[in-house]
């Protein structure tokens, strides 16, 4: 009896984890743009759904298999956020933080516009490669090898954003750029250039997030709504800018929501906002981040 509860509870525990991480691939962007670049951008789930049906396109559509279609699936995100970096979201930079709410949440609009009209409003499905189904034997437990390989690929994701921001010299950049950018300028640093790629690469792990995600996030036009909330739960507890405080963050409310969900099914769903809300009480700037 004890032994079943003990398995039982493991195997709730692995999926918490599986799903702190796709919430981590799709927050970390958001933290980044937020948190070091200082803009409020309310459509960045949107990216995350950009990526899933990219994917499933390329899949369902073109017939490339899951793995090209992931990959360019993220490379076309890019694509679209750099383009939208230089078009949109340059005008954003200059607004009040008012300002880039409205505007960013319009543009979730109409990304969820463009999704219903290209793949209508029904849930869309990613297939999964057979060599990625069925569990696998660790000890004397059955792990599902999908989300067994999500958690593989969200942490080795979450190591090299860190090792990029902290350990090179496009990281010093960045953060010299983010603290004066007219200085950064005067020694050569292209802010413009630096601004665009960072909001692009944060976009494409959002893309990435929505791709390998869909059957935690299922896909659907109102993905950029219905997910934004979690999102940025994850950013304000994490702490802006913070990747270990995403990566933290991500992980405690993907277990939390997943056991309040599995042992309190008729009100699980509330329990990751009464431990937002205390997390936030203790610490209002979230684990690791720095008062303004």
């Amino acid at each position: 009896m004890i032994a079943s509860m003990f398995a039982s509870l493991l195997t709730v525990l692995f999926d918490g984890v599986a799903f702190g991480m796709i919430l981590f691939l799709i927050s970390v962007g958001l933290s980044i743009t937020m948190g070091v670049m200082r803009v409020v951008n309310l459509a960045h789930c949107g990216f995350a759904m950009i990526g899933g049906y990219l994917t499933y396109a390329l899949i369902a559509v073109a017939g490339l298999p899951f793995a090209a279609a992931v990959p360019l699936a993220v490379l076309g995100t890019m694509a679209i956020g750099a383009v939208l970096e230089r078009t949109v979201y340059s005008w954003v930079y200059a607004q009040s933080e008012l300002g880039q709410v409205l505007m960013t949440i319009g543009l979730t609009f109409v990304m969820i516009a463009s999704a219903n009209a290209f793949f209508g409003s029904s849930i869309q499905n990613i297939p999964v490669p057979g060599a990625l189904r069925g569990t696998t034997q660790i000890g004397s437990f059955g792990l599902p090898v999908y989300r067994l390989f999500l958690i593989v690929v969200s942490a080795a994701c979450g190591v090299a954003i860190w090792l990029a921001l902290e350990k090179t010299e496009a990281g010093a950049k960045l953060r010299a750029a983010v603290d004066n950018a007219r200085m950064a300028g005067c020694i050569g640093i292209n802010v413009k250039a630096m601004f665009a790629v960072t909001f692009a690469i944060g976009c494409g792990f959002a893309g990435l997030g929505g791709a390998l995600g869909s059957d935690i996030f299922p896909l659907e036009p109102f993905y950029a709504l219905h997910y934004l909330v979690l999102v940025l739960i994850v950013v304000s507890v994490g702490g802006l800018g913070s990747i270990k405080g995403t990566l933290l963050a991500s992980l405690l409310l993907g277990m939390v929501d997943t056991l309040g969900r599995y042992y309190l099914p008729s009100g699980g769903g509330i329990v990751i906002y009464l431990a937002t809300l205390m997390l936030l009480l203790i610490r209002p700037h979230g684990l690791f981040g720095r008062p303004a």
